[in-house]
């Protein structure tokens, strides 16, 4: 199977299913004939931008982020949103913001916050559940996460 008809399914089944683990998301690609092992799913939730998010019990489950367009205002809205949707706690230690997120979702926030230009930002370092970004100095950061906890 192709990897483009693999992640057709794999929006389909996030959609239509409360899915909460990856283990649940790789028995429902089996029961649609897809075999795929635990890193190709893991390979396939970051290509897509699924995140997992809470629901209003404080459960989590897998929910796929949507671009309408690729210009500067809607990745900042998709930025605007993952914050809101994954981010626990905003700190700062001098010149680096550190973002807090719910479980595994660290890495698809980086990838989001590297998507967009910041004149604030040098790198960012992602974890399993935190995003460490470096500015160039600590006025940037402190704009940072000023930035971040409008957003959050």
């Amino acid at each position: 199977m192709k990897k483009s008809e693999r992640h057709a399914i794999i929006g389909d089944l996030i959609q239509k299913n409360t899915i909460r683990t990856q283990d649940e998301l790789r028995h429902l690609l089996q029961e649609h004939g897809v075999n795929a092992t635990q890193a190709t799913i893991s390979r396939d939730i970051r290509d897509l931008k699924i995140v997992k998010t809470v629901d209003a019990t404080g459960q989590t489950f897998f929910q796929q982020f949507e671009e309408k367009t690729n210009d500067d205002v809607a990745e900042n809205n998709h930025l605007n949103q993952m914050v809101q949707d994954v981010v626990t706690k905003i700190d700062r230690v001098q010149f680096m913001t550190i973002l807090h997120t719910i479980p595994n979702n660290a890495p698809i926030l980086a990838a989001a916050i590297d998507e967009v230009e910041m004149k604030e930002k040098v790198c960012s370092l992602a974890g399993f559940d935190i995003v460490v970004i470096i500015s160039p100095n600590e006025e940037a950061a402190i704009h940072l996460e000023t930035l971040f906890k409008q957003s959050h």
